[in-house]
């Protein structure tokens, strides 16, 4: 048996697949290095806060939301289903992905969008005041793609009528 196998076998993926899987842990265990070299404990009170923020807090208020959606959903396609159309499986998805990405752009910008970071146009070069529209520009732009495809699903997931020529045999 090849070495190959061996570790195929033993990892249960190929060689590949741990090559990179060992890089990402040197790559992230160099990055924690680096960034625990600074202010140490300023750094651990902040991850231990934002884990305490995102478990006590963020998970429950994000859960509580997703399953008021789904309800909605819910109750829309049972009254699709009295009306014999064929609801679309999965469409919370088309809510939920772009509210992700947008709220995680907040949450990661949210000191510009915001504008509570002074000086900082001397840093990107553009005012203070163009985060906030521009993340609405892209909160609007990821909800339109998310209709467009949510859009296409439905027209693909429509019954089909036989055409006018066609026989069904």
């Amino acid at each position: 048996m090849g070495v190959a196998r061996r570790i195929r076998a033993r990892y249960g993926g190929s060689l590949a697949h741990l090559v990179l899987v060992l890089g990402s842990f040197a790559l992230t265990g160099y990055a924690g290095l680096r960034l625990l070299r600074g202010d140490t404990l300023g750094i651990v009170i902040w991850f231990v806060g934002a884990a305490l923020l995102h478990d006590l807090v963020l998970l429950p208020l994000y859960t509580v939301t997703d399953r008021a959606v789904q309800h909605l959903f819910r109750r829309r396609r049972n009254r699709e289903a009295a009306s014999r159309s064929r609801p679309v499986a999965g469409r919370i998805n088309y809510v939920r992905v772009p509210t992700c990405l947008a709220l995680l752009l907040l949450l990661v910008w949210y000191p510009l969008v915001l504008g509570r970071v002074s000086g900082f146009s001397a840093y990107t070069g553009l005012p203070a005041d163009v985060f906030w529209g521009r993340w609405l520009l892209i909160t609007a732009v990821l909800f339109a793609v998310s209709a467009v495809c949510l859009l296409v699903s439905v027209w693909r997931a429509r019954p089909r009528r036989p055409k006018a020529g066609s026989s069904d045999q």
